[in-house]
């Protein structure tokens, strides 16, 4: 009978746990939903504004430098603030930006508004993790994590739906569709609804037990440890945070120097994680795949579903990720991403050197464009089912916790400023040098990418946060004794 007891508490507290977790994703909905929203607007936005190929990349590309912004500062505001007050402050700037862009009329008013809805995801995509990675038990924490990448993903699926839906309501993106704005204008209004969503959620979640605890509230943070995830000792359990919690309060951007070109050598391998996310140029694809397809021949109808079709396939693959990242462990997901997204990516890579025509006339003659998707969809699985989540579950629990809000943000930073060059780059360097060599060049960084995790990245699974300082000085010192006969 006792046993049965404790094994209904247990439910009720993982049913409290994710819960919360699911609320706090909310934000990373909203990060892929306004970052994707923007793939079935690319062409309309040219058009209308009159805008050359490198104009239109930047004007895709500018929100992600306030991605980098929003990242760089929400984990200090954070510790000031509040986890909760954060995410409310992402939902009134994703709501602002979506009004603002749906009603812009010149392009420094669509700029000024891609940036703020920018600093709204760069907001949502630290937030998020470092919430979930600080109320979750270390022992599901990382299939919980994940869930942020699960909830960006469903935000993709969600932003290029409504973009198909809007577009073949209105018979293109272009057209007008509903009170005089056309429909390119509706894709961004609707994710006013989600980001309302957001904000109401955030008010009901419990804030953080380490925000508590760093404010001296510790009955409080005692009390939801208790209540919301089950910790039979939460006394005990403030007081292993308080000690972390007491050095991380001291941290700063000098507290991630080191030996390892004036870094911490595990700042060093969260940049690189960050990079190769970014470069393996998965945002190449969910940022303009309508515009892609449409290049190599697609109809714009058949673009817009191919695009549906991905996200639907990024969704379904991250479900593994979940399911598999707190049993098979985070290197090894990444190391077999790393080798799945090379293959899809030289597939595709070979199947656009195939092309024929020029301008407006180009196609993939047969089987080329069949390799094609096959290709990019075989990148779209192994990514989402490795790299994309678990990247995100590295970053939130791979620093020591004096360092971790700090790392965490500059991480961040250097991955939507990675994601800002490739956006960028995109439409022109597809002009210029053609898609096959752009996709020789992810499938490169694919590769370098495997043989980064094996040798520099170490296993996460497990520990409990406040176990990575140990972590972190055991690789510390390995380097400093490695280097000292060199210095000798």
């Amino acid at each position: 009978m006792a046993d049965a007891q404790q094994r209904e508490i247990a439910e009720q507290h993982t049913a409290k746990v994710i819960g919360v977790t699911v609320a706090a994703a909310v934000g990373g909905f909203l990060f892929g939903f306004d970052s994707s929203v923007v793939n079935g607007a690319v062409d309309s936005i040219e058009s209308n504004f009159g805008l050359g190929k490198l104009m239109t990349g930047f004007a895709v590309a500018i929100a992600l430098l306030g991605c980098a912004l929003g990242a760089w500062f929400a984990g200090r505001l954070a510790d000031v603030w509040g986890r909760k007050r954060v995410m409310l402050l992402g939902s009134a700037l994703f709501t602002i930006s979506a009004i603002g862009t749906a009603y812009t009329q010149t392009i420094p008013d669509l700029l000024l508004w891609r940036v703020l809805g920018g600093i709204g995801i760069g907001i949502a995509s630290v937030i998020a993790p470092a919430y979930i990675s600080e109320i979750a038990p270390a022992r599901y924490r990382g299939a919980l994590a994940s869930m942020q990448q699960l909830a960006i993903t469903m935000g993709i699926f969600a932003a290029l739906l409504s973009d198909a839906v809007l577009a073949d309501t209105a018979g293109s993106a272009s057209n007008d569709l509903w009170w005089g704005l056309e429909a390119w204008r509706w894709m961004f209004l609707v994710g006013v609804v989600p980001a309302l969503v957001y904000g109401v959620l955030a008010l009901m979640i419990p804030e953080s037990p380490r925000y508590l605890v760093g404010r001296n509230r510790d009955e409080e943070a005692a009390r939801i440890l208790q209540e919301v995830t089950g910790e039979n000792n939460p006394l005990d359990r403030v007081k292993e945070i308080k000690l972390t919690v007491k050095r991380e309060s001291k941290s700063s951007i000098k507290d991630i120097t080191g030996p390892s070109f004036g870094l911490h050598p595990l700042v060093w391998v969260g940049i690189w994680l960050a990079v190769f996310q970014q470069f393996v140029g998965i945002n190449a694809i969910f940022y303009y795949s309508t515009t892609l397809w449409q290049s190599v021949g697609f109809s714009e109808s058949d673009s817009f579903k191919t695009s549906v079709i991905t996200a639907v396939i990024n969704v379904a693959m991250t479900f593994v990720a979940i399911l598999f990242v707190d049993r098979i462990g985070r290197r090894k997901l990444l190391l077999g991403g790393s080798v799945g997204m090379c293959i899809g990516l030289l597939m595709a890579c070979v199947a656009f050197t195939q092309q024929i025509g020029e301008g407006e006339n180009v196609t993939l003659p047969d089987p080329w464009g069949v390799i094609a998707l096959i290709g990019a969809n075989l990148f779209v699985v192994a990514f989402a089912a490795t790299w994309g989540p678990v990247m995100w579950v590295m970053l939130g629990e791979m620093f020591p916790n004096r360092i971790r809000g700090v790392a965490l943000g500059v991480c961040t930073a250097v991955n939507w400023i990675a994601n800002f060059t490739i956006s960028m780059l995109f439409p022109p360097m597809t002009e210029a040098v053609g898609l096959g060599i752009i996709y020789g060049f992810f499938a490169f960084c694919a590769a370098a990418s495997f043989v980064y995790v094996f040798k520099k990245v170490e296993e996460t699974k497990g520990l409990e946060l406040e176990d990575m300082d140990s972590v972190a000085e055991s690789r510390l010192s390995r380097i400093t004794a490695a280097r000292a006969p060199e210095q000798a």
